[in-house]
């Protein structure tokens, strides 16, 4: 194929509907969803005018590959793996490949995301407050009380507004289908922002024609929209609201994203260490002495946020904060408690939240989850064991999850074995064969560069303020090992830059 491609040829194969010439080699897998393919070989909408800068040969993909490869070097943009025996720090893989969203589709998963946060910030305070929802029998009360996220410290605890979850990230699958599906809830410390914004960066120098030409909506506007959220979370008497984000550290997986939303919001990066409570209230520690904090958008979990409630052992908090919110003189992002909202179980009684607190239909259905406390869904999953996927309750980032039908017989053995030895530890789910999108990658045989099918999720990010704000597009998250259903980055996965368009792309 030549490395040129014309806009004749581009534009002749749009008003025909064929698709564009990305590789001769590409074939989208049968019976999956490809993002960007119909069966019939004709484009989804959203990718009928894609100019010539981003989808041209291979090869030509290729140089934007190494290109943004060193971009990434130089800005920096890591993430950090645990035990890992190359090293803690990796370059966050990218595909230069963009997903595309077409302006309709986005409307209904805004309006889904919405729907889906509000509820279940409303269950997380109903959970800690008057716990109408356990008292009305819709979510077992024993779930949530027995629940490792729950937080006997957050009960009584009524922040501004009455708002939990001040930043959500929202784990999105499309199916054989077509159709979006909630996957998980992430309301503890969601992360993966910074490689949205980054991303988009990242493409607007590659491909600077194509997102103009494509009206791709903005991503830039996050991190003011974030301390917007931040600032309206802060006690009704304060004119001008101190904001600092608390991180544990370098050596946490996030660490490049705090650095960076602490930069782009121009509010103070700090480590517990450098806070302070005296007098039930938040004090950050300068050079000019102590500066009273009012609202704390926390990066760190609930069990090292206050030795005093929490882990005594914990160097990473600051003993008395939560005395300081019971006192009112300082907010925290997310809220104290909020993971219980995150359990894998908890999960599969999101539908019922939405119509209890808001009396609506849910827009995005969730994906078939089944709880392995109860003895006939045990029964049925276990005679079964091998058409599931199984997924700690409490586990996030991939780990610990077995997909059945890739296990290996001792794999499914040792799964079995840790069900039937703790039920109310694990959930399963059906086998959701993830979308796929054409993704850049090395022939396994000549090293050639190819596009070929690989998995692909979706994590859009909704804050909660005054007013709910979603974030256009989202993190769009590719398996690159071929197969594979794990997206996490901690697990080998990469991203993409994930396109909201307006006009007829």
């Amino acid at each position: 194929m030549s490395a040129q491609i014309s806009r004749d040829t581009l534009g002749g194969a749009a008003a025909a509907g064929r698709p564009l010439p990305l590789s001769g080699a590409y074939r989208p897998r049968e019976g999956i969803f490809d993002e960007v393919f119909a069966p019939d070989g004709t484009l989804r909408p959203g990718y009928h005018r894609i100019p010539e800068a981003v989808l041209r040969d291979a090869e030509g993909l290729a140089a934007l590959q190494n290109t943004a490869q060193r971009m990434l070097l130089q800005l920096g943009v890591t993430f950090n793996v645990y035990q890992d025996q190359v090293g803690v720090e990796r370059i966050f893989p990218f595909d230069v490949v963009p997903r595309v969203i077409d302006a309709l589709t986005w409307k209904n998963l805004e309006a889904g995301l919405i729907q889906r946060v509000t509820a279940l910030n409303a269950f997380i305070a109903d959970v800690y407050g008057d716990g109408n929802i356990l008292k009305d029998c819709i979510v077992p009360r024993d779930l949530v009380m027995e629940c490792p996220q729950y937080r006997r410290g957050a009960v009584g605890l009524k922040p501004h507004r009455g708002l939990f979850i001040t930043v959500a990230g929202i784990d999105l699958v499309r199916g054989a289908d077509g159709e979006f599906y909630v996957l998980e809830d992430n309301v503890r410390t969601p992360s993966g922002v910074s490689y949205v914004i980054e991303n988009r960066r990242m493409m607007t120098r590659l491909a600077p024609e194509a997102v103009r030409a494509c009206g791709v909506r903005s991503v830039e506007r996050y991190p003011a929209d974030l301390l917007a959220s931040l600032i309206e979370l802060s006690p009704a008497d304060v004119a001008r609201p101190t904001v600092a984000l608390l991180t544990p550290g370098p050596y946490n997986s996030a660490f490049f994203e705090h650095v960076f939303l602490s930069q782009q919001m121009g509010i103070e990066l700090v480590e517990g260490r450098d806070l302070v409570c005296v007098d039930h209230k938040l004090w950050m520690k300068t050079v000019h002495g102590l500066k009273q904090v009012h609202v704390l958008y926390r990066r760190i979990d609930d069990d090292f946020l206050d030795p005093v409630v929490f882990r005594t052992d914990s160097l990473l908090g600051v003993a008395g904060l939560i005395a300081a919110m019971r006192a009112g003189s300082v907010a925290v992002g997310n809220g104290i408690g909020t993971g219980v909202a995150d359990d894998k179980a908890v999960f599969a009684y999101t539908p019922h939240m939405i119509r209890y607190y808001l009396g609506e239909k849910p827009i995005l259905p969730i994906v078939e989850t089944y709880l392995m406390r109860d003895y006939d869904q045990r029964a049925m999953v276990l005679r079964d064991l091998d058409r599931y996927v199984i997924k700690p309750t409490g586990a996030s980032g991939g780990y610990g999850v077995v997909i059945g039908p890739k296990a290996t017989d001792r794999e499914l053995a040792e799964a079995r074995a840790r069900i039937e030895a703790d039920p109310a530890g694990f959930i399963a789910q059906p086998v959701v064969t993830l979308s796929t999108h054409p993704t850049l990658i090395a022939d396994a045989g000549s090293g050639a560069p190819r596009l070929a099918p690989r998995h692909v999720d979706l994590r859009p990010f909704v804050l909660m303020g005054t007013n709910p704000r979603v974030l256009a597009g989202g993190l769009t998250r590719v398996a690159l090992r071929e197969g594979s259903l794990i997206v996490n980055s901690s697990q080998g996965g990469g991203s993409k830059d994930t396109w909201v368009v307006d006009g007829p792309c």
